[in-house]
């Protein structure tokens, strides 16, 4: 690989299940070292040890913090494995906002997967039991409370089976496989940035944190 000495890289890496969004761990758990032996790069945001997919860790400390800044909705895509069949209503429920102890979800993008996504399997078996029905949606939020795309989905009565981050804005997982990481190239960082730019004058214009229409699809 080149341009590792660049001040503004930003590498992306698919998390594996089990992995802590960490370099450290005192117990001796899975940690980021594990997989990546970059220095100086730092996630930016944070996926639960029992998720998976798309972290990006930009060098530049400024990046960082506009990745993260939730007044701009900066958008995040995942793949979620549920028990059950969702309804119109509980995708409608989803994407126009669910009441958490912390709050209101902000609008959101929610969609079935009539047929289950191409991933790699997990290490770990999922739990599923056999008299009910599982199903995958498609869920992009423009926030990041603690653990919500699986509070969501319990609230709307579909508990989250896995859950797999497949995107942040324009950058994606294709091309890995869990555990790998890459940097991304001049132009795929010239994207994220435009996109975050874009964001933050709308931002501007429309009142931090003001919510976008909700959209919900089923296919």
């Amino acid at each position: 690989m080149t341009g590792l000495d660049d001040p503004d890289l930003v590498l992306r890496f698919w998390k594996p299940y089990d992995c802590l969004t960490a370099f450290t761990d005192r117990d001796g758990r899975q940690t980021l070292a594990d997989h990546i032996d970059v220095p100086n790069v730092y996630p930016a945001g944070r996926l639960d040890r029992d998720s998976e997919g798309l972290l990006l860790l930009p060098r530049n400390k400024a990046l960082r913090g506009e990745l993260t800044d939730a007044t701009i909705g900066h958008p995040r895509t995942y793949l979620v494995h549920v028990e059950g069949i969702p309804s119109d209503d509980a995708l409608h429920h989803l994407a126009t906002g669910v009441d958490l102890k912390d709050g209101r979800t902000r609008s959101a993008t929610a969609e079935f997967l009539a047929s289950e996504p191409a991933l790699p399997p997990r290490p770990v078996p999922i739990r599923i039991r056999k008299s009910v029905p599982d199903s995958w949606i498609r869920l992009t939020l423009t926030e990041g409370k603690n653990r919500q795309v699986r509070r969501m989905t319990a609230a709307v009565g579909h508990p989250t089976l896995r859950l797999v981050r497949i995107a942040i804005g324009p950058i994606t997982l294709e091309g890995l496989e869990p555990g790998q990481w890459d940097a991304i190239t001049p132009e795929e960082k010239r994207e994220l940035r435009d996109g975050l730019t874009g964001l933050r004058r709308a931002a501007n214009r429309s009142g931090a944190g003001r919510r976008a229409p909700a959209r919900r699809s089923r296919r």
